[in-house]
């Protein structure tokens, strides 16, 4: 591996290579440093007022420099330019010279709001950095502001009525500069040499680490925070006898491990309900909007716990929740619309092949809103009742309480009207 040491004498050059905002200030002390540190965050800062009146690039400075204005050594500097780097928002660059070394810092924008909170990692990092309390408070901070619309009309202007029609010229202009965020890679979790080498000979073959089966063991190396020889202990017990790794079994190892070194205690994912800037604005007292409250407000193991007649989830049921989220990308009330219409339809049971159907489908569409979870259960069953009769099967096909209807108490059966007070009990 490259020696990248730094020393006072190096020269740097910072390059802005996104559009930089006041706001994008504000997000990274609010949400970056309880994450990465008050160093890194002063380092980010540090370069960004490097640049020059355009904000464009920077004249050379010395890591001296970088010393002086931060107080700190290089050591100290580097790890938080390492923090930086990690998290998307810093890429670096080295020249090697005789006597001195030449570095570029590129600098790019940290995630919007939005983007951070829906984050798989980066949103339960923050959490267990600062807690649920001060979490809460900037999610509050964050969402948007309610307004009940009820009886007002929607007088937008559109484009084609406040302007008259142009020819229109083709713009394709790369050099302009936009906002650009760099991915947060978590490939480096896991040195996979060491890992090749800590295994018996004959266990491994060249097809067993393929790039795939690499982001599975680095993702859940990251999440469950295992390192490489522990990773090393839990594949001998997933690979079989051709080299292969059997991806199921090495995520129920990883739980596996990371409940045992936790007391049992389960992922932070199951207890956490919709973020504050997915839900739905207030104001609507009908049923529905009670239901999607619920749907909302629920933390998935309450959610089963509500389903089962108040009897616990079982490890399977929360393993199968916590799948839906990592690895589809769904949020909690999405994935509480999934498992009420599954449970519905499958008489009461979590079959996993259905749910991973449907979630995968979902995910690719990027529901995001329970709203429009609940909008797309709707037309998808109506799509499984269409073929049921075509097929003159009698087979009843049952739908949630919430399906097709606006929920008035007229309009629904006895157990269905239980079935929706069972849900809004807890909010009373």
């Amino acid at each position: 591996m490259m020696n990248n040491n730094v020393f006072p004498a190096d020269t740097y050059m910072v390059v802005n290579q996104t559009v930089l905002t006041e706001i994008d200030k504000k997000t990274i002390i609010s949400l970056y440093e309880p994450i990465i540190g008050p160093i890194a965050v002063s380092l980010y800062l540090t370069l960004w007022s490097d640049l020059d009146k355009r904000e464009m690039v920077s004249k050379d400075y010395t890591h001296h420099h970088l010393m002086t204005i931060l107080k700190s050594s290089l050591e100290v500097i580097k790890e938080g330019r390492k923090s930086l780097e990690a998290l998307g928002l810093l890429k670096s660059y080295i020249k090697k010279g005789e006597n001195i070394s030449e570095f570029i810092y590129e600098l790019y924008s940290p995630l919007s709001p939005y983007e951070f909170f829906n984050h798989p990692i980066l949103s339960v990092l923050l959490l267990n950095n600062i807690g649920e309390n001060e979490y809460n408070n900037l999610v509050a901070f964050y969402k948007k502001h309610a307004v009940n619309k009820m009886g007002y009309e929607e007088i937008t202007a559109s484009m084609n009525s406040a302007f008259k029609a142009v020819t229109p010229r083709e713009a394709n202009d790369e050099t302009i500069r936009k906002q650009t965020k760099e991915n947060i890679s978590v490939n480096n979790v896991i040195d996979f040499d060491l890992l090749e080498v800590s295994l018996p000979k004959g266990m491994i073959n060249p097809r067993t680490f393929n790039k795939k089966v690499k982001e599975l063991i680095n993702q859940l190396s990251f999440i469950y925070n295992i390192d490489t020889i522990k990773m090393s202990e839990i594949l001998r017990l997933v690979i079989d006898e051709l080299g292969m790794i059997n991806k199921d079994k090495l995520r129920e190892a990883a739980r596996k491990n990371y409940e045992y070194n936790n007391n049992g205690s389960l992922p932070t994912l199951v207890f956490r309900s919709q973020p504050e800037h997915l839900k739905t604005p207030v104001g609507d007292n009908s049923n529905r909007a009670k239901m999607i409250y619920a749907f909302e407000n629920t933390k998935p193991y309450d959610f089963l716990k509500i389903k089962n007649k108040g009897i616990k989830p079982t490890p399977r049921d929360l393993k199968l929740i916590e799948h839906l989220s990592l690895d589809f990308d769904l949020p909690v009330g999405v994935i509480n619309v999934l498992i009420d219409y599954a449970l519905m339809v499958n008489d009461g049971k979590l079959n996993q092949s259905y749910l991973e159907t449907i979630a995968s489908s979902w995910s690719r569409k990027g529901i995001k809103t329970v709203p429009e979870a609940m909008e797309i259960a709707e037309k998808g069953h109506k799509k499984v009742v269409k073929k049921v009769y075509e097929n003159k099967n009698v087979k009843e096909v049952k739908a949630p309480a919430w399906m097709f209807k606006e929920n008035k108490s007229e309009e629904m059966s006895q157990a269905e009207i239980e079935e929706l007070e069972s849900m809004f009990e807890e909010f009373r």
